[in-house]
């Protein structure tokens, strides 16, 4: 008697067919994101030109073989500085995320755990909310040279406090639990409780968090380049390739444009991919969408 033939999927087949399919917009913005990337990392072989080299006598040129998109109006490639501006943004975007996540998630989890510190880290928290992200940027970019560290350091300074209330409020909610209280009770040191009982129960806001983070980064550090305050004009940012463009641009519209299309296409993918991973990581959304 032959045995019946199992029609089962192999664990890991039926594991990769479980997976949830992102919707079409957040795979768009995936796809987008990712081409950003990596023209971003091989910015080297996919620029076509030197993106700082001057070349008075091709000023101006419309877009041809030679020239993808053009030249500005010192005869650099646009392409290649567009390319090369890439580099700047999500490196400002990902560092400013990075050090804002590193600094605010240990002062919000002293200002939720111990109740004598929380109100004078919040005021301070506070105050430094009161002031506009820009004009603090923009202050601290002015008392030192302009440098990717300094502009980093300034886009951050205004973020830590989003990442402290946020991290804050979880654990709040978190630290009357039964199982915190249990592990006070059977002694555990308090730096276990912080980083092996309420730490995890922020990581999932703080994914989210950071989306937006790397995304406000990115934009500020245009406006700052864009107004004079952030990396110096040497340095191909979208930021300054826009302001550079503007005064040619009734002439020219594609200095400006092309640069702005792609400003607009990389913090839009990241904010549709923060969305996702919020309803992937929100139970609520994840009840909503079921029902």
């Amino acid at each position: 008697m032959s045995k019946p033939v199992s029609l089962s999927l192999p664990a890991p087949r039926r594991r990769l067919i479980m997976l949830p399919r992102l919707p079409l917009t957040s795979a768009l913005a995936l796809v987008v994101l990712l081409l950003i990337i990596g023209m971003a990392i091989f910015a080297p072989w996919v620029a076509n030109h030197d993106p700082v080299a001057l070349a008075p006598a091709f000023r101006l040129k419309p877009a041809s073989a030679e020239f993808w998109l053009g030249t500005d109006a010192y005869g650099r490639d646009l392409f290649s500085r567009i390319v090369y501006g890439a580099r700047i943004s999500l490196t400002v975007g990902v560092g400013v995320t990075v050090l804002s996540i590193l600094i605010g998630l240990p002062l919000g989890l002293i200002a939720g755990y111990f109740r004598g510190l929380d109100a004078l880290l919040m005021r301070v928290m506070d105050g430094l909310m009161a002031i506009p992200g820009i004009l603090l940027a923009i202050a601290i970019v002015s008392l030192s040279s302009a440098g990717i560290w300094t502009v980093m350091i300034a886009i951050m300074v205004p973020e830590i406090p989003q990442v402290v209330r946020l991290v804050r409020s979880r654990v709040l909610s978190t630290r009357e639990e039964p199982y915190v209280e249990a592990a006070v009770l059977m002694g555990t040191s308090t730096f276990n409780i912080l980083t092996r009982h309420l730490m995890p129960n922020t990581l999932a806001p703080l994914i989210v968090q950071g989306t937006y983070i790397c995304a406000s980064a990115i934009l500020t550090e245009a406006i700052l380049s864009f107004l004079g305050a952030g990396i110096g004009t040497e340095i191909p940012t979208w930021g300054n390739i826009i302001s550079e463009g503007r005064v040619y641009f009734q002439l020219k519209p594609s200095l400006v444009l092309w640069a702005g299309l792609a400003l607009s296409l990389c913090i839009l993918s990241i904010n549709l991919l923060g969305d996702a991973a919020r309803d992937a990581l929100d139970p609520r959304m994840k009840k909503r969408g079921a029902a």
